[in-house]
């Protein structure tokens, strides 16, 4: 089959895909359209994004459903208001032919009464949020008992933000024989359990292997110290002119952050994260579609309502927590037949993790170094002179051309090219020969930030501390890091060499952040444990076991043993001195003039590995 006559689609539908200018079906649309138009059946489809899936579910459902009823027949559930309005105005130029059609959105964000009200006009198929539907369902301002065709749209997703409660309450409230549609991106352990619970013997069609990454995108990775990050990011978007791109962060306060950066160093960047308002969401995907923003920094959670089909580079800022996720993330490029790339930021100890995303995605990755700065400025330089040379000319500039060549009467051609383009080339060069950027050799094995917990060299502008929390807590390095800049309000760079032990940990800041971080963590209880952080002395010397034991380490004179004991204590998140309020304030003043947490001289089963290193 390789036209969509032979799909078995009616006129109406034929004649709005013409309009649309589709020429052929894709591949998920090939293997789903037919089999739903010809059973009625459960049907499981896993396909990446930007592949058509919409159109996939849409061009049956609309075949199928009666026009001339004004029951609500469809239910389409998707993960964001971003994506549903898209799959609403899909589905509604899918439709244009079909007479009678009402197809409503519902979604967080806009006013319940009017969407109550369209709804209540007759909408045959409804594309809606959880959140929102579970809400509408609550209030009886719909019905969906009715309905004969239900579908999950990038359940992967839905699952992922947490809606899985509200998806099965959602389908309580529909008919036993309806049929279920599930088409998501990817297949994890969630997915595959909720087709269990709501599908009846569900076909199953796979477009590629399972959560495998289209061959429209290559994949790369960058190694770089994570201070380094942001700079990093700069110079892949300097030695790109032509950029547009998604840049993904894991948190909104990253995001945030990220795109103010890029902002206030002349890019034309834009944030999109669930911190907005819906009117400034709209404002900025506005932007985004029209290429007025060239770098959209985003969450994982906000870019679910990206459909933009010329993205030449997705950049991972930062890695997700779920490898699955990474598939997501890279099908934002290399859509509708395009070629895209996908880049990845990484620090030593991230490496193992794109190790787990090949094994996914079924791809390898590249390992390339940073731009080299002078390598940007002919770039730079070179794209500038292609801008020029395929400029037209604009005839009203003829006026103005006897008094601009008085100006270079006694000037060359060739003095005359340096001064034009030695403007935006010293902008460059001036930046770029100050700045520096070291590629990383890669590092196994650690569970540290950068590799640099371990082996920690102190330096005099920074401050390393101690705190009572480590593996068996739940945290890896990323985590703990996250915490620590989650409740101390920092930014992500802020926290660095964080070296997670089992049963406590270490991490740096700035000197200058000393006194806020402990005075945070005095009295501090998380989940109903007490936290502790001190201030660790270890100067990176390797000074030996047996020598800190006998009296040679960081613990001072007589205090030694108190404080050991003390140590015991906070590893294992007790106090004997906090069940009674009197002895609150000895407690303070005792840390006032407490010995100092020494990083090398901890018990810990971490340390023989280290001294074999």
């Amino acid at each position: 089959m390789s036209t969509f006559q032979e799909l078995g689609l009616n006129d109406d539908l034929l004649k709005a895909i013409a309009d649309i200018g589709f020429e052929t079906p894709s591949d998920v649309q090939l293997k789903a359209v037919p089999i739903l138009l010809e059973k009625d059946t459960d049907l499981v489809a896993l396909a990446q994004t930007g592949t058509g899936k919409t159109a996939a579910f849409g061009f049956p459902m609309l075949q199928k459903i009666d026009m001339d009823s004004r029951t609500t027949q469809g239910l389409i559930l998707s993960p964001t208001r971003e994506l549903c309005l898209q799959i609403t105005n899909e589905i509604k130029a899918y439709g244009k032919y079909c007479n009678g059609l009402n197809v409503v959105a519902i979604y967080g964000g806009a006013s319940i009464t009017d969407q109550a009200r369209e709804v209540k006009r007759g909408a045959q198929i409804i594309v809606a949020t959880p959140g929102r539907m579970k809400d509408m369902i609550k209030r009886r301002l719909v019905d969906i008992s009715k309905i004969k065709y239900s579908v999950l749209d990038e359940a992967d997703e839905m699952l992922n933000m947490g809606f899985k409660e509200d998806i099965t309450e959602i389908l309580s409230h529909t008919p036993e024989e309806k049929n279920t549609w599930l088409f998501s991106a990817t297949m994890p352990k969630e997915v595959s359990n909720i087709a269990k619970k709501f599908m009846v013997d569900p076909i199953e069609i796979t477009v590629g292997n399972k959560n495998e990454s289209t061959n429209q995108v290559s994949h790369e990775y960058y190694l770089v110290n994570a201070r380094d990050r942001y700079g990093a990011l700069k110079r892949l978007a300097d030695a790109n002119p032509e950029i547009f791109s998604v840049i993904f962060c894991r948190t909104k306060r990253d995001t945030q952050k990220v795109a103010e950066q890029l902002i206030e160093d002349g890019y034309s960047a834009g944030a999109l994260h669930g911190d907005l308002s819906q009117n400034q969401r709209d404002l900025v995907m506005k932007s985004f579609r029209n290429q007025q923003i060239q770098m959209l920094v985003a969450t994982d959670v906000a870019a679910r309502g990206i459909d933009v089909d010329d993205i030449t580079h997705v950049i991972n800022y930062q890695l997700p927590d779920e490898p699955e996720i990474y598939t997501h993330r890279s099908g934002r490029t290399g859509r509708a037949g395009k070629t895209g790339i996908s880049m990845v930021i990484v620090s030593k100890s991230e490496v193992r993790k794109i190790k787990s995303i090949e094994r996914i995605i079924k791809k390898d990755f590249i390992k390339k170094e940073v731009p080299d700065g002078m390598a940007i400025c002919e770039v730079q330089l070179m794209s500038l002179a292609n801008k020029i040379n395929d400029t037209e000319i604009n005839p009203e500039i003829d006026k103005y051309l006897e008094s601009i060549n008085e100006l270079f009467t006694d000037t060359t051609k060739e003095e005359l090219i340096k001064k034009f383009f030695s403007g935006e080339f010293t902008r460059f060069f001036n930046y770029y020969s100050k700045s520096r950027i070291q590629n990383v050799t890669e590092s196994r094995g650690s569970d540290s930030d950068d590799g640099g917990g371990r082996g920690y060299t102190s330096n005099a502008n920074d401050t390393r501390y101690f705190i009572n929390v480590g593996r068996k807590d739940g945290y890896d390095w990323m985590k703990l890091k996250d915490f620590l800049k989650e409740v101390l309000e920092l930014g992500r760079d802020d926290v660095f060499k964080v070296d997670v032990k089992e049963s406590f940990s270490f991490f740096t800041t700035d000197k200058g952040l000393q006194e806020k971080v402990i005075a945070f963590f005095t009295d501090f209880k998380h989940d109903g444990r007490f936290v502790n952080v001190e201030v660790s002395e270890d100067k990176g010397q390797g000074t030996s076991r047996n020598k800190r034991r006998s009296g040679g380490g960081g613990f001072g004179g007589g205090r030694k043993r108190d404080d050991s004991s003390r140590s015991e204590r906070r590893s294992s998140g007790g106090r004997s001195d906090r069940g009674d309020s009197g002895n609150r304030g000895t407690r303070r003043s005792d840390s006032d003039s407490k010995p100092r947490r020494t990083e090398s001289a901890s018990s810990d089963s971490d340390r023989p590995r280290r001294s074999r290193r």
